[in-house]
């Protein structure tokens, strides 16, 4: 992470773009900052402003324009805040936004105007939070999330788990991560341990949206985290210019199952200010979902749905 690249001319230098896309990069990221990892920037394809892997991190102006149905916090994490840093939408379920520093900032991430000031960084000042999940019985499962859990330390987070674990309630500890696509590296014996060292059964999500994403060594990564025994689903976004195609998304699938990771939801696009420009219209969703089943065996076909705020799961858009 402390080699990533920040600075958009730096990005523009590295991939050889043309000179117009620096001044309109720099003028975006004044407002959401550039932060793209050197192992994904290694994927990119050098030249082509259009590749789909570079469209996820270079700021682009159209995020400066104010659209209609677009707000700062989408999916209604606020008003599901029940103790600093802890989100309560569904039940069974409680979330932790463990912190808000990411490995990649995505730009059409519905947490990038999320309050991270008021988030609870360490397992001191986690400790309000866990003592709201061990006061309700109902709770079974813990997601940690962010920004990314697994941009702390593997100490810091065993301790996390460790205290979870003893809340007798609580069955699983779900990992919310794009680390293990945009840093394999961060696969670690450590990272394994804590997660295999609670009585907790552990789950990770990781989030990859093109088949260009998985290279050989976020292949072993996963690879890694699925001999030890822990489940890995995926997560993808739906976004223009990026997957809204039925041959990419399809070989996204296989390429996932392939690897023994179940291709979990495809998320239509959480409406956050400033991600106007990736938004797919929902009737193009259920035309590629319709493709899909046409084209995968049904183990290999996300679930389509949408997060709206207030409602008591995700809905399925089809």
């Amino acid at each position: 992470m402390k080699s990533a690249i920040r600075d958009p001319a730096e990005l523009c230098h590295v991939l050889d773009l043309p000179p117009e896309y620096e001044g309109v990069a720099r003028s975006a990221a004044e407002q959401f900052a550039l932060f793209a990892p050197r192992p994904l920037v290694a994927r990119m394809k050098v030249g082509d402003p259009r590749d789909p892997l570079l469209r996820q991190v270079l700021p682009l102006d159209e995020e400066l324009r104010e659209v209609p149905g677009f707000s700062r916090d989408p999916v209604g994490d606020l008003a599901a805040t029940t103790a600093p840093g802890l989100l309560q939408k569904y039940r069974g379920r409680a979330l932790l936004v463990t912190t808000g520093a990411c490995a990649v900032h995505c730009r059409y991430c519905f947490r990038r105007l999320y309050p991270y000031g008021a988030t609870q960084r360490s397992p001191a000042q986690w400790q309000a939070a866990i003592d709201q999940i061990a006061a309700d019985s109902t709770i079974e499962e813990v997601l940690l999330s962010g920004g990314d859990p697994l941009t702390i330390d593997d100490a810091a987070l065993a301790k996390l788990a460790a205290a979870l674990a003893d809340i007798p309630h609580l069955r699983r500890i779900r990992v919310h991560t794009r680390l293990p696509i945009v840093i394999p590296q961060r696969v670690t014996d450590s990272l394994i341990g804590w997660l295999r060292g609670t009585r907790l059964v552990p789950i990770v999500v990781v989030h990859a949206n093109h088949p260009a994403e998985i290279d050989n060594e976020v292949a072993a990564a996963i690879g890694r985290l699925i001999d030890a025994g822990i489940p890995v689903l995926n997560q993808s976004v739906l976004l223009k210019g990026v997957n809204d195609n039925a041959e990419v998304l399809a070989r996204l699938s296989l390429r996932l199952v392939e690897l023994r990771v179940m291709p979990y939801y495809l998320h239509q696009l959480d409406r956050v200010a400033g991600s106007a420009h990736f938004e797919v219209p929902i009737e193009r969703g259920r035309a590629l979902m319709r493709e899909l089943r046409s084209r995968l065996p049904g183990y290999a076909v996300p679930r389509y749905v949408q997060e709206i705020a207030g409602q008591p799961s995700k809905v399925p858009l089809e």
